[in-house]
């Protein structure tokens, strides 16, 4: 007869594929870039594993993150279960969709590291840290296509931090698309000129910023072949173009895990990254 098998309470170094293992989440219905870029430009001694959030019938609501928000404990603990360092969570808009507010959610974060041992950083707050971290404090945000009642939260919640948004507004409000149903319709993917044109639109409004954000995970096609890219990959050129910090709900999270594990990344993705 096999004798029971358990896997370890606390995982070494030596139990582990790599030295530094990163879980992310993602909200439900979005195949997410982030395990694929942050495992490119990591070191090698970086393992990264993703996780979907499982809602039947998501549809993208702010009020179903709300009500889902207990699965972040789902996950954090199947992660540290399996030796996970640190844990990130894709989906700007869960902080402020969680109605807790900015010290609420850091509260919950740290609960969560008390709870499971395992630093849980959501996108939303790592923006707030990585303002406070480029000595910030008037911003302007390209809500690139997220719709008003989702931006419109990012602000609030942004203010909530002691920022000042000098200005915010989505695709639509820039004039690149009619309505939002056809922003919609583009599953969050856009044409790679869009990227420039959006931001120079954004700085021509608030030129008084000291930085420009990007809401979300927004893609463009400015890879290989037309390949959808995040603003990753767009971060240096913008800034080049712009003079000044350009910050994205992706950089900022990746920032704050990088952090966390004491590395630095592989290459140049702009001024944030750079700080590591």
């Amino acid at each position: 007869m096999n004798e029971p098998f358990s896997m370890p309470e606390q995982w070494t170094e030596d139990q582990k594929l790599f030295p530094h293992q990163v879980g992310f989440t993602c909200p439900p219905h979005d195949w997410d870039a982030a395990p694929t870029d942050f495992s490119k430009i990591s070191p090698d001694t970086v393992g990264v594993h993703g996780w979907m959030l499982h809602v039947p019938g998501y549809e993208h609501q702010l009020n179903q993150r709300k009500q889902n928000f207990e699965l972040l404990d789902d996950y954090v603990q199947c992660m540290a279960n399996n030796g996970a360092d640190v844990c990130g969570q894709v989906g700007s808009n869960w902080v402020h969709a969680s109605g807790l507010g900015v010290n609420g959610i850091h509260e919950f974060c740290t609960s969560i590291e008390d709870k499971y041992g395992v630093p849980l950083h959501m996108a939303g707050y790592a923006m707030v840290e990585a303002l406070h971290e480029m000595n910030v404090e008037k911003i302007a945000l390209n809500a690139v296509y997220h719709w008003p009642e989702w931006w419109r939260g990012t602000v609030g919640f942004l203010q909530e931090a002691g920022f000042d948004v000098v200005w915010a507004g989505n695709f639509v409000d820039q004039g690149w698309f009619e309505s939002q149903e056809q922003v919609n319709a583009r599953r969050w993917i856009f044409d790679a000129d869009l990227a420039k044109k959006s931001f120079e639109y954004v700085a021509d409004k608030a030129p008084q910023a000291d930085a420009y954000l990007a809401n979300g995970m927004c893609n463009f096609r400015s890879g290989p072949g037309g390949l959808p890219q995040r603003m990753l990959h767009q971060t240096v050129e913008l800034e080049s173009l712009l003079g000044k910090p350009v910050i994205a709900h992706d950089t900022a999270l990746y920032w704050r895990i990088f952090k966390t594990l004491s590395l630095a990344p592989n290459g140049q993705y702009g001024q944030l990254l750079e700080t590591l």
